[in-house]
């Protein structure tokens, strides 16, 4: 993976970028169970999530998407609606909103990984 971003890396960002309280309670995956008595952190492998963050609201800001695929992930993942809300909102139907949401996410990885979208973008296991 060129830049290391991957959908469910975007997907897990992307309502952060909108509301910065979503970040706290999201778990470190590099911290102990808190039920663990002497469990300890590698404090040289800090959370890369600030980075993702900021990473991910620049290609928010600049990045390639068209405003029906902003409109789309703004109202998912930012206000937590529905397709069918989304798809009533935009005048369109509820696969066409997923499609876009879809789409938009793949959009995104892909600009952060500065490749060339193309259409049902996911970074294959073979080309790592």
């Amino acid at each position: 993976m060129a830049g290391g971003y991957d959908r469910a890396t975007v997907e897990r960002t992307l309502p952060a970028v909108f509301d910065p309280d979503s970040a706290y309670g999201m778990k470190n995956e590099l911290a102990p169970d808190a039920d663990m008595p002497k469990g300890h952190v590698d404090k040289k492998k800090g959370s890369n999530f600030p980075a993702h963050l900021a990473d991910v609201r620049r290609a928010w800001e600049v990045g390639p998407l068209s405003l029906v695929e902003k409109q789309a992930l703004f109202l998912h993942y930012a206000l937590d609606e529905h397709d069918e809300k989304i798809a009533a909102f935009q005048g369109v139907t509820d696969r066409a909103v997923r499609y876009r949401i879809e789409r938009g996410v793949g959009k995104l990885a892909a600009h952060l990984n500065g490749d060339k979208y193309i259409d049902g973008y996911d970074q294959l296991e073979d080309e790592q």
